[in-house]
Parts: structure tokens; sequence; C-alpha cells
């Protein structure tokens, strides 16, 4: 049997590290005898929430995000192909697979439903059976759907999340820094002669060395809402929300010195005997009007030219707008 990728034993060991849990379950109906019978089909071993209406619907949807929806087509305040609709608008919560579950079983009603975003469609009374079949089988379809996600976000050599994921992440938390008004950080980092480790201790060091300084940084991020991505070749970036340009110093300090803190042997450097890396930092204040994500990651890139610059193992910082 060929032993694991990379990449493979950082998503096996994040998946066993996972607390196991139950399935999440959200029913929607507006008749609580019809939420009670499935109640009862699910509790044993799903999570089960429930909604009475289509807007407490989406707002679990958004605060709790379900693993499934098993949704009611005919409801006072909104019916169920506009929830339907509405959940499918939203990027977070889009891929969560709904079942109209309903007395209605024509071929119009069914086809509607499936225009609208559905992946099944059960008819009331409902066999429970059948329910719990057809849920396992959705269950199932999205957790291999969110693996393949997880498997494209992902760095093949350090595990961390990928450039990609990182351009969509940055342009989204733009997107609410703006709107919102707060600040957002972007901490660009690159290890110190990183060409002339390859050449003395070989390149199957050099990828162990990266693993190593990856796990160090993901390890010094504070929070769940931060990240870590690898940027390209030995260039790392983290993505800060509603972190100034002192906060973001401060912590792109601490990274620099948790690398540090691994003594990775580094013979050949002109800035320590050990693997170091060099930091630049953009903030974006507030207020920041006009300008746009790019500019960030831009000026971001320009204070790392000038951190190594000046000698690198150190942190150069700016805030966008103000040189």
């Amino acid at each position: 049997m060929n032993s694991p990728s990379g990449v493979e034993s950082t998503l096996i060991a994040g998946i066993s590290a996972e607390p196991l849990r139950r399935p999440r379950l959200l029913v929607v109906d507006d008749q609580p005898l019809n939420i009670r019978t499935l109640y009862q089909v699910f509790a044993a071993d799903h999570q089960v929430l429930m909604a009475t209406s289509g807007a407490r619907a989406l707002e679990l949807c958004a605060s709790q995000p379900p693993d499934l929806v098993l949704l009611d087509v005919v409801m006072p305040d909104m019916d169920g192909y506009e929830v339907c609709r509405r959940l499918k608008t939203e990027e977070a919560i889009r891929d969560i697979p709904v079942i109209f579950v309903t007395a209605h079983n024509e071929e119009a009603a069914e086809a509607l439903g499936l225009d609208a975003g559905a992946v099944d469609f059960i008819s009331k009374p409902i066999n429970p059976g059948i329910v719990r079949a057809r849920v396992r089988t959705h269950l199932t379809l999205k957790a291999q759907s969110d693996l393949l996600r997880r498997w494209a976000y992902v760095d093949g050599l350090t595990g961390v999340h990928n450039r990609r994921f990182f351009d969509e992440r940055l342009a989204a938390e733009w997107g609410q820094a703006v709107r919102r008004r707060t600040a957002l950080s972007v901490v660009l980092l690159d290890v110190d002669f990183f060409k002339r480790y390859n050449d003395r201790y070989g390149h199957l060091a050099g990828d162990d060395c990266l693993r190593r300084v990856a796990a160090a940084l993901k390890a010094g991020l504070k929070r769940p809402g931060d990240l870590i991505a690898r940027y390209g070749g030995e260039e790392f970036v983290c993505l800060l929300p509603d972190t100034d340009l002192a906060g973001a110093t401060r912590l792109a300090e601490q990274l620099g010195q948790q690398v540090v803190a691994q003594q990775i042997e580094h013979a050949d450097s002109s800035a320590a005997p050990v693997i170091t890396v060099s930091l630049g930092v953009c903030s974006k204040g507030g207020e920041t009007d006009g300008a746009a994500a790019a500019l960030l990651l831009r000026e971001a890139d320009a204070q790392l030219y000038l951190a190594k610059s000046r000698g690198r193992r150190q942190v150069c910082g700016a805030e966008l707008g103000g040189r």
C-alpha cells in the first residue's frame, strides 16, 4: 500500500482530530405535528433543529448551518420554493442539500422544487424507511463533496490553505471590511535565503523545512478567523480580519519568533544560523475608501521587499495609503 502524501496525511490528521458529531438536520414545517413526526424518525442518531417558518429557517441556516434541510413547500409567510431559492443565493450556505417534504406530488411541483435547487422530493405521508435512506444518501454525497472541496483549497506540500483559497477569502473579507468600515490586515512572509538552504541540504530537506515553517505559522495564529496560506514557493501569507496595523505587526513579530523557535539549521544563511523569515505587513484602516483588495496585497509585498533590503529577519509594515 502506498503511504499517504503530505496533503493526504494532513487531511487524515485533521479529520481524525475533529470531534465526531451527529449529522445536523433542519426540519422546516408550519405544522408542529409534522415536525414531531420527522423528529421521532431522526432524533436517535441526528441533531435535529426545527423551524415553523421560512424566515426562521433562514436564520438557523446562517447561525447554525445544518448538514441537510427537510423543507415543507406550503407555509404562510414564505413558501418552501422561496426559502430554497434564498438559501442557494448565499455563498456560505448554498451547498446545504435541501429535500422537499410535501403533500404535493404532481410532476410540476416536483420540477419547480428541483429548479429551485432541491436535491430530492418526498411526498407526505412519509415512509420513515424511505426518508431515512434518502437523507443518508444525500448526507454521504455532501460529505464527499465537502472533502473534495477541502482538497481543492489545500496546498499539497504543506497542508495549509493554498493561494486559490486565500484569493477568494481576501475578496470576501475585503468586501466585509469595506461595508463595516473595519480594519483588515495582510502579512506576506518569505523564508530567508531558502535557495541556499536547498542547495546545501537538498530539496527533500527543503520540503520538510517548508512543512515545519507552515506548521509553526499555523500554530501562531490567535483566532479562528485568521488564515495562513502558502502563497507560492517559500512565501506564505496571513489574512487577519478586524486587525489594525499595530495588532498585525505584533502578530508578525510573534510569527517570526515561532519560526526561529523551530531551530531548523541553516548554515548558509546571512541572517542567522537557523531558518528565519522576513515579513511585510499592510493594513486597511476602518475609513479607507476607493481602494481595492489587490492594493493591500501589493503594499504588503512592498513592505516585504523593504524588510529583505534591510537585512531580513524583520518586520516592516504600513497602512494602506499611508506612505
